[in-house]
């Protein structure tokens, strides 16, 4: 148990939650939406502090972030809960943890220990990934703060539901952050995450405001989000509001948890998709879940910059200063020359 960050306390105990948009009310006893932040007497908890359901060295092309060290590891780490309740989570098992089964499990592991090990692999990196990273908000930041005294960098893969108020926390030490924009509905939000989304839309511009590199995928579900004039205005979103240097990664669905009455995404739908962003004046559209569109070219000469096979760069030409080796245009991104 380790006190909460961003929360404060009435004078009957009840505490207000300002860690995400949520901005629970919980009595004594009770917990947030998360499920993992208890209030005791007056003083919330996290109840997954250090206790990780997962950890591994995975390639920072499948966070997906394409434009963050290409071609580096990062060192990635989850507890389980989660603040969205998404009827296709992909991470269902661990997100939903304390909704399905009532249980908070995982192991010890100190955020000291967390850096020691990421740099022991040869990672570049921290995510804090697979479940939503928010909700181990305290793990996370003190994590964040040992990962930059290292040389680490540190990324965020999220639904973007935190306040402004723990943006600003955390930025002076988070690099990036890939956002699920899971739907550019309000009431696909409502219905399918039980949220909404324009604290979504306003933590992707405080991201860009305070300097955080930030990528954004879709994953794109038959049914659910697929419509056409949908994703034309989620694309000029993006192009408009993040700007045209932010990269799209259209996810390719598979049918999971509570959405198993419809099959995979029609490749003919991904593409669609993909020619959308392209027109609205994205520069990096990337296809995810499926073998084709991994490339980064530059988005002026359309000369082919870095050659990806999976998770795996097989060739990166971008220049040390982080240009285009044919026309010297700038490639938008951290650290994104080869070395």
């Amino acid at each position: 148990m380790k006190e909460a960050l961003l929360y404060s306390t009435s004078d009957d105990n009840i505490v207000s939650c300002k860690l995400c948009a949520h901005g629970c009310s919980i009595a004594e006893g009770k917990s947030g939406a998360c499920l993992v932040r208890m209030n005791r007497a007056g003083t919330l908890y996290s109840q997954v502090y250090g206790k990780l359901i997962a950890s591994n060295a995975d390639p920072i092309e499948k966070k997906p972030l394409y434009h963050v060290k290409p071609g580096s590891f990062s060192y990635s780490v989850a507890t389980v809960g989660c603040n969205f309740r998404c009827r296709w989570c992909q991470n269902w098992e661990i997100s939903q943890m304390p909704l399905e089964n009532g249980t908070i499990a995982g192991r010890d592991q100190s955020p000291e220990e967390t850096v020691r090990k990421a740099i022991t692999a040869g990672c570049a990196s921290i995510a804090y990934t697979y479940t939503e990273p928010t909700i181990f908000f305290e793990y996370a930041f003190d994590t964040a703060k040992a990962a930059h005294a290292k040389g680490l960098l540190n990324v965020f893969v999220t639904n973007g539901y935190m306040t402004r108020e723990a943006l600003e926390m955390i930025a002076p030490y988070l690099d990036a952050a890939n956002v699920d924009l899971k739907s550019f509905r309000d009431e696909t939000y409502r219905r399918g995450t039980g949220a909404r989304l324009e604290p979504v839309l306003e933590s992707m511009k405080s991201m860009k405001e305070l300097g955080i590199w930030v990528e954004v995928t879709t994953l794109i579900v038959p049914g659910m989000n697929d419509d056409m004039d949908e994703i034309r205005d989620a694309a000029q979103f993006i192009a408009n509001e993040l700007g045209p240097e932010t990269p799209w990664h259209l996810s390719r669905y598979h049918p999971s948890y509570r959405y198993l009455d419809r099959g995979a995404t029609p490749v003919e739908t991904m593409q669609a998709a993909a020619r959308i962003g392209t027109d609205a004046g994205i520069r990096y559209v990337y296809l995810g879940n499926l073998a084709v569109d991994l490339d980064t070219r530059c988005h002026e000469c359309g000369e082919d910059l870095i050659r990806r096979q999976g998770f795996r760069v097989s060739r990166n030409s971008i220049t040390s200063e982080g240009s285009c080796p044919n026309c010297g245009t700038p490639v938008a991104g951290v650290d994104m020359g080869s070395e």
